[in-house]
């Protein structure tokens, strides 16, 4: 259904669940009207200044008391939403906060869509859509690492230079719309070559935006670790030491793991999704085999393989071969295992730990951040690119740029060369939002929580 953004709406913006607190939020042109009609406290909400609180009751329809209140008013355009807002603090009892929900429907004030806060914020000009799709990463991340990404891209860094390399390709565009203009005077407004110089400054700057994604997705998604070795070579009790827990059965046994065990974690700051995976050997019965192909397709999606072998044991050079088909040799982390029972390694190894004692595993930890973000070194004043729509849309952009270089360098109309830019231009205006579809919009923004 489509809803009229003239509509005043509201929706918990807080977990739903019991708890000290829950919050509700009302926005819209009428939202201290609406809420007014039900609280009560010492004076109006419609005769209260923007950003103050004021305590009270909220009474139904009925007249029945709901529960004490906080109110806090926001008045446009100094909002989150840039519209007058409401946000009331009430205590968190789910039955509480429905009640006050329902006194709002009933005085026609309807439930928001998913990220519909955030979406007036952006269609009011308060944020850009690249900043405007942050707000969800700032409230999903996990570790200090995504949350920094995430917040540099809310304050803008992303942004400005989207919008910088925009405002470059509108000058250089208009130059040459203008030549067309007069192009039976046959007056020259620009010189070909620094145009063509231009645009290549402006590919360069794309390149390195697009180059920064593979940092940008680890930071903002995590990176994928499988934990991968030939039976028995101590798999399980890594898991467990980075858990700290027993999270996985751990025996003498070779094929104790029989499926893939997955866990989250974080080290040093990064998201890490670990993969645990069942020992790689010619398997009997059918159920080893099924885990034996679920750790091939675990190698096969993951971001880094750590490769694990006993320093008791030989190395498993035909295992390591088979997943360096797989995976780049750069991507692969040789660790040997149960140093504690011996140094005299069958094998070089990246790092030597001991999973029972826990010896070497800061190392292994401080080696496989450094692997996984990269040498490229990205400070907090850095512009990463971390969405998908973003790599893509940039991705187009450079296509079209180097159209518009090939048009120059075959001494092309300059029609060709102001098609070209006018794509690129209006691409990055994607990004920002300053050219959007409703398509664009309600995908972006039906991925978010309600109330926010």
């Amino acid at each position: 259904m489509l809803y009229s953004h003239e509509d005043t709406i509201t929706a918990i913006a807080t977990p739903i669940g019991v708890g000290a607190i829950s919050v509700i939020r009302v926005s819209g042109s009428q939202s201290i009207e609406k809420v007014d009609s039900i609280f009560r406290g010492k004076k109006k909400l419609e005769d209260s200044k923007s950003h103050t609180i004021h305590y009270g009751r909220i009474y139904s329809q009925s007249n029945e008391v709901i529960d004490d209140v906080l109110i806090s008013i926001f008045k446009k355009p100094n909002s989150y939403t840039g519209e007058d807002s409401i946000e009331i603090s009430t205590h968190g009892n789910p039955l509480i906060t429905q009640k006050i929900i329902d006194a709002l429907l009933e005085n026609n004030v309807r439930l928001a869509e998913p990220g519909e806060f955030t979406k007036r914020a952006f269609l009011n000009g308060r944020m850009d859509l690249a900043q405007a799709e942050a707000v969800a990463d700032v409230i999903n991340s996990r570790t200090e690492v995504s949350l920094h990404g995430a917040r540099n891209q809310l304050d803008g860094l992303l942004s400005k230079k989207i919008d910088l390399l925009r405002e470059m390709l509108i000058h250089s565009s208009s130059l040459i719309e203008l030549e067309l203009d007069f192009a039976e005077e046959d007056i020259q407004f620009v010189s070909l070559k620094e145009v063509k110089e231009e645009i290549e400054d402006i590919i360069a700057e794309i390149e390195e935006l697009l180059k920064s994604y593979s940092f940008g997705k680890i930071v903002r998604d995590g990176v994928k670790v499988a934990l991968v070795g030939q039976p028995n070579v101590g798999k399980s009790s890594l898991l467990n030491y980075m858990l700290k827990e027993s999270r996985a059965i751990v025996s003498h046994i070779p094929g104790t793991t029989r499926d893939v065990i997955s866990e989250e974690i974080s080290v040093e700051g990064l998201f890490i999704k670990l993969f645990d995976t069942a020992g790689i050997r010619f398997a009997e019965d059918d159920i080893e085999k099924e885990g034996v192909e679920r750790s091939r397709q675990a190698i096969e999606n993951a971001d880094i393989v750590i490769y694990m072998f006993d320093v008791t044991s030989d190395f498993g050079l035909e295992l390591y071969e088979e997943i360096e088909k797989t995976i780049p040799e750069d991507r692969i982390i040789t660790v040997a295992n149960k140093i504690d029972l011996g140094k005299d390694l069958s094998h070089s190894a990246d790092a030597e730990i001991s999973a029972l004692t826990g010896e070497g595993i800061p190392e292994l930890f401080s080696l496989l951040k450094e692997i996984s973000l990269g040498s490229n070194i990205y400070t907090e004043k850095s512009a990463v690119v971390s969405s998908l729509r973003h790599y893509n849309i940039l991705k187009k952009a450079k296509e079209n740029l180097f159209s518009a270089v090939k048009s120059i360098e075959n001494k092309l109309s300059g029609e060709f060369i102001a098609v070209d830019l006018r794509n690129a231009e209006n691409l990055l205006g994607e990004i920002i939002g300053k050219v959007s579809t409703d398509d664009i919009l309600n995908n972006i923004f039906s991925k978010f929580c309600i109330g926010k």
